[in-house]
């Protein structure tokens, strides 16, 4: 009894890696395509206004066939908490989020942003590394999103969508993804490197976000900018795999050392993390999601400025 037993268990255990897909982190639409309809396949659609990317009523004008939709901005992918937005929400609040759109832990999710511009694809880039998070490795995010689709002239259905039974989806926290305040502060001492995915003004301290208290990057940051590798073709945005290696290959960072990506608010740092760790081969990459809003909160804190080298905090801060 026990060898039938341990025979069929294996059997389901075939049967279900049989089902996965195994994608790669960024996939192609034309691959999508040739997967479509296929057992435990979601495709999930994160427009927002991003990028004047669309909302539900978009989704329903046009969309990838058998497509789900999830606002990447307003149904809880992150959260503000203790003065500090854009945060990872606990860990139950997702597994409702997910499982109420019908993605279990056997579903493979391809995530589709509106492809309208480089801020959106860190929309789908957040929602990837929020998968992984939590444990999902099944997960991947369609390179040019919707607006590559449209352009590709690949099929698009309109309409309401058909209700969605939910799911249970379980969810672990995979703490190696997600980078402290404390952790940071550590990193400063030690070989890891900093990797600020701002744009160069941020960077530089020209610009501040106003979820800052204070411009500037965290001392020693390097800088690779979230939209520097993305690209336009027919109006929309995809990422160039070859650019982006030549941009890493440039700070000279080291593939094995520990990284960690950061931003503003934990949006561009999420497009950073994915390029370093997912496309770049980066093999230990941690995302600060508080990012400036949380580094700045403490006075002590050290920042650079392009212009008046290493302060605090509190000397620049209103």
């Amino acid at each position: 009894m026990r060898s039938r037993l341990i025979i069929a268990a294996g059997a389901l255990a075939v049967a279900g890696q049989a089902h996965a897909l195994h994608p790669s982190p960024l996939v192609e639409a034309e691959w999508l395509n040739d997967q479509l309809g296929k057992e435990d396949l979601v495709v999930l659609d994160v427009r927002s206004s991003i990028d004047d990317g669309g909302d539900r009523e978009s989704f329903e004008s046009a969309r990838i066939p058998g497509s789900r939709y999830s606002s990447y901005t307003d149904a809880g992918w992150r959260e503000n908490r203790d003065g500090v937005a854009g945060l990872m929400p606990e860990v139950a609040a997702l597994e409702t989020l997910i499982g109420e759109l019908g993605i279990d832990n056997d579903d493979t999710v391809v995530v589709a942003a509106a492809g309208t511009g480089p801020t959106d694809f860190g929309s789908a880039a957040r929602v990837y590394w929020t998968f992984k998070a939590l444990g999902h490795d099944e997960v991947a995010i369609l390179n040019g999103g919707v607006a590559g689709w449209q352009a590709q002239g690949y099929e698009v259905a309109s309409g309401a969508p058909e209700a969605i039974a939910a799911s249970d989806f379980e969810g672990r926290l995979q703490e190696e993804l997600l980078a402290t305040t404390a952790e940071v502060e550590a990193a400063r001492e030690s070989d890891a490197a900093l990797v600020d995915a701002r744009p160069v003004d941020f960077y530089r301290g020209e610009t501040q976000s106003p979820a800052a208290r204070a411009p500037g990057t965290i001392p020693g940051a390097v800088n690779l900018p979230h939209h520097d590798a993305l690209v336009e073709r027919d109006g929309a945005y995809y990422l160039d795999a070859e650019a982006l290696q030549a941009n890493i290959d440039a700070l000279g960072l080291a593939p094995e050392a520990p990284t960690v990506a950061f931003c503003n608010t934990g949006h561009w740092a999420a497009s950073g993390w994915f390029q370093l760790s997912e496309v770049g081969g980066l093999e230990n990459v941690s995302m600060y999601d508080g990012s400036m809003a949380e580094w700045t909160r403490d006075d002590d804190r050290p920042l650079h400025l392009a212009e008046r080298g290493t302060v605090t905090v509190g000397e620049l801060a209103d």
